[in-house]
């Protein structure tokens, strides 16, 4: 059972970080294709940085050059830091799980979320 807990969102001016951390289940980082999504109220859940099946990590091009995926396999747990954040940043966060690295829908695990709010 894949289970997906994320933590570290919160309240930050614009131009300020945070760092989100997600503790994944055992194994869960070492054998799925590992991803943070995001949604904002009235918006569909966007990928914010993803590893897919040939192992690149792709990153939304809102997110380019501010904010880093990384995961430690040892710790379980995958974070994801945040720098220059934007009012449109704005948004619940998510921690998720691929089992093939293709993010069909259908079958990504997801965490339940972390909020991130961005004033300006």
């Amino acid at each position: 059972q894949v289970q997906l807990v994320e933590s570290g969102g919160g309240s930050v001016q614009a131009g300020g970080s945070l760092r989100l951390s997600c503790a994944a289940s055992r194994y869960t980082s070492s054998s799925y294709f590992m991803g943070w999504f995001r949604q904002a109220p009235g918006k569909e859940r966007e990928g914010v940085a993803i590893i897919v099946s040939d192992g690149r990590t792709i990153y939304a091009d809102s997110v380019k050059g501010r904010f880093t995926y990384s995961q430690d396999n040892a710790k379980n747990t995958l974070y994801l830091q945040m720098n220059n954040l934007k009012p449109e940043d704005t948004a619940m966060y998510y921690c998720a799980a691929d089992p093939y690295g293709t993010w069909n829908p259908k079958l990504v695990y997801w965490g339940q979320g972390t909020q991130v709010t961005v004033s300006s």
